[in-house]
């Protein structure tokens, strides 16, 4: 069976929707957890954190493993391990056989985390590779929303959390049978020598002329020997490590898990109950859905950096609104509204930003011969960054406050706004083996003067 372009897009980025949908519902569920375990804030913070550790595991993993068995058969794994991993979750007897199942579905996660942009960047022509990345930012915020609303629907229900987290097993179970469906990268098929079916596929996704054109560049950069772990970090790639790492840990350290993953527990700080901030949150996920669908939609509009300065800079004084919102209104009247608005202000600027444009320019801006390898380490670095922040988060709000974590948050948004003007070069409009010939002529700094060319050439 032979899958139209659209339904290759949308099955490529459904591992999105999953990694949303797991790391989202726990915001609801700890809720119900730490009642039912009688956990501490140490202990509830290790609960939400926990599917960390497994996503690390898989970032260095599955995103690898593409680079020898291809992408569609990780693709596949992943969404096996996605099936398990929420079943054992909704069947945990204790808080030991939670966590274990959580790490296990962390793999699944990770793994996602990596593979999905890349395999989308791979087959996206370059003009709208930004847009189609993204769909996978799209997928994984329509999978948080799925979250909340599971959060809310079975929240009265007496095994409530159980199904809320094993709700992700249906379409885990979707992603697996597509997968089976999904054809594989055009680019691994030509490194691996099986030119002709390469075009094939391409011939299912583009024009004839554009697709022998896109054979023939590919072809050009594939003969090369497989990437090792040391090609990673050689010069003329030292300019992409420093981009994608730089943007992978400072994603997380500008606190936008602290939002997806506690929204409710902060908005509960404030005097809400617990049904109302999960009602809340839905009315956040609706908005974050929204927003990122709209930005998904002008993704190729505007420039990578660009967005990215701006994004941070709001995103920055959003946790400054929100820390002058606790430090001044605390339990009085409006104090929900203005955490509300500001909680709201932050995600929009993540989701229309840092959201999706860090994950679109992991996927694109590595060589292909290390791309799988490179992808997964930076995917590693943002889960170990994405982890310190979240199992961290409890404790630092019960010894330092809200105001001064919020604070914190927001110098470090201001501070990434001058890491992105300094360390991360354009990638927007520009082939994925033009951004290679630039990073081998030391000319990355090149792409964002000759910007406006390369654009009106791939369009």
């Amino acid at each position: 069976m032979r899958l139209s372009k659209n339904l290759i897009y949308f099955f490529g980025a459904l591992g999105g929707l999953l990694f949303g949908y797991d790391t989202g519902v726990i915001a609801g569920a700890q809720i119900f957890i730490q009642q039912e375990f009688q956990l501490n804030e140490a202990e509830i913070g290790f609960v939400v954190s926990c599917i960390l550790i497994g996503a690390v595991v898989g970032a260095v993993l599955i995103s690898p493993l593409s680079d020898r068995y291809g992408r569609k058969k990780m693709v596949i794994l992943t969404a096996f391990i996605f099936l398990v991993g929420a079943l054992g979750s909704a069947l945990s007897p204790d808080v030991s056989f939670l966590i274990i199942s959580r790490i296990f579905l962390g793999i699944a996660v990770g793994g996602a985390s990596a593979l999905v942009p890349m395999y989308l960047a791979e087959l996206a022509p370059a003009n709208q590779r930004g847009s189609l990345s993204s769909l996978n930012q799209l997928m994984i915020m329509i999978g948080m929303l799925l979250a909340y609303i599971a959060n809310y629907v079975w929240r009265e229900s007496p095994i409530g959390w159980e199904l809320m987290l094993g709700f992700a097993a249906v379409p885990a179970l979707i992603l697996f049978i597509g997968g089976i469906l999904l054809p594989e990268s055009p680019r691994y098929l030509v490194k691996v020598g099986k030119r002709a079916d390469a075009e094939k596929i391409l011939l299912n996704i583009r024009t004839k002329s554009e697709a022998e054109a896109e054979i023939l560049e590919i072809e050009e950069q594939s003969h090369q020997e497989k990437g090792r772990l040391k090609d990673v970090f050689s010069k003329w790639v030292r300019p992409a490590v420093v981009a994608a790492f730089g943007l992978a840990v400072l994603q997380q350290w500008m606190g936008c898990n602290t939002i997806f993953y506690y929204a409710p527990r902060i908005l509960m700080s404030g005097g809400t109950d617990a049904t109302s901030a999960i009602r809340t949150q839905i009315i956040l996920g609706i908005f974050y859905v929204i927003v990122t669908a709209v930005a998904v939609s002008l993704m190729d509009r505007f420039d990578r950096r660009k967005v990215l300065m701006v994004g941070a800079l709001a995103m920055g004084l959003s946790f400054f609104a929100l820390s002058a919102a606790f430090h001044f209104e605390g339990n009085k009247e409006g104090f929900h509204l203005f955490t509300f608005i500001f909680l709201a202000t932050y995600i929009s600027s993540f989701c229309a930003t840092w959201g999706p444009v860090m994950w679109v320019m992991i996927g694109e801006i590595f060589p292909l011969k290390i791309r799988g390898l490179a992808v997964g380490i930076a995917s590693l670095v943002n889960w170990v960054a994405n982890w310190t922040v979240s199992v961290s988060f409890p404790t630092l709000e019960a010894t330092i406050g809200d105001v001064t974590l919020f604070i914190s948050f927001g110098i470090i948004c201001i501070a990434a706004v001058f890491f992105v003007k300094r360390f991360v070069f354009e990638t927007r409009g520009y082939t994925l083996e033009e951004i290679e010939e630039a990073l081998a002529n030391d000319e990355t700094k090149k792409l964002n003067d000759r910007k406006e060319s390369s654009v009106a050439r791939a369009i």
